[in-house]
């Protein structure tokens, strides 16, 4: 994403300046990459890439989210679209070491999880209203990026616009979204599919995201600002560090 991350950012951070997410309790210090990858989720089953499912396979994490959900700020939907995103990546990819709390740190920064400017996730993961930013247009520092597709996903015929929870541009969330809860639908405002999609994607980039270095490569491909990276990383590790201080789960 080197040509788009760095382009939605400033528009999403100046919507959130009147309209500032939900944080955690305290303001996390500053990390080192990689980020505590912090208690991991059970094991679960996973879907077979293309397979349809009745049910959100995502809800089979329904206790280990509820058990971090209010400490961490972040809502079970989500909570549970991160753990299963790790689960399947490490089982397609396991080299590449992606945590939950990287993607959460993504999540908290891009949309607070969902929630940015008044908007709920609901408990399939999905935002209400939609998510979408504002037009790349060229205006206010950043690229001006022509519409790829057809407004199909920003509604945006002339414009691209950022997407969905985890803000991805058309063009991109083309290359690697994946339908990952089974609906038949590959779908940004989706956070099932964008939490696995930008998995995807991260883990194609850094391929071994274990690595400070390469961690560091893929992060700055997905946004191309070192003030960004460092502030994805401080809330991974917030809440990396913060799961692995609750009580033991009974």
């Amino acid at each position: 994403m080197r040509d788009r991350r760095a382009l939605a950012l400033p528009l999403l951070l100046a919507l959130a300046a009147c309209s500032p997410p939900p944080a955690p309790t305290s303001e996390p210090p500053s990390a080192s990459a990689p980020p505590d990858p912090g208690v991991a989720p059970p094991a679960v089953a996973l879907l077979a890439p293309g397979a349809s499912s009745p049910d959100r396979p995502q809800a089979q994490l329904i206790d280990w989210s509820e058990r971090m959900s209010d400490e961490l700020n972040i809502p079970r939907a989500a909570l549970q679209a991160y753990g299963y995103a790790q689960q399947a990546m490490n089982a397609s990819v396991p080299g590449c070491g992606l945590s939950w709390t990287v993607l959460a740190g993504i999540g908290s920064v891009e949309s607070s999880h969902g929630r940015h400017g008044g908007a709920r996730l609901d408990g399939t993961g999905r935002p209400d209203p939609r998510i979408i930013g504002l037009p790349l247009d060229g205006s206010a520092g950043v690229k001006a990026i022509r519409d790829t597709d057809g407004g199909n996903l920003d509604g945006d015929p002339v414009w691209d616009r950022a997407v969905g929870p985890l803000q991805f541009i058309p063009s991109t969330w083309r290359k690697y979204e994946v339908d990952a809860d089974g609906d038949g639908v590959a779908d940004p405002q989706d956070l099932d599919d964008a939490a696995l999609t930008a998995g995807r994607y991260l883990c194609a980039v850094g391929h071994d995201l274990r690595d400070g270095d390469r961690f560091w490569a893929a992060l700055l491909d997905y946004n191309q600002s070192r003030s960004y990276g460092q502030d994805v990383i401080d809330y991974a590790d917030h809440y990396g560090k913060t799961s692995r201080s609750l009580p033991a789960q009974g």
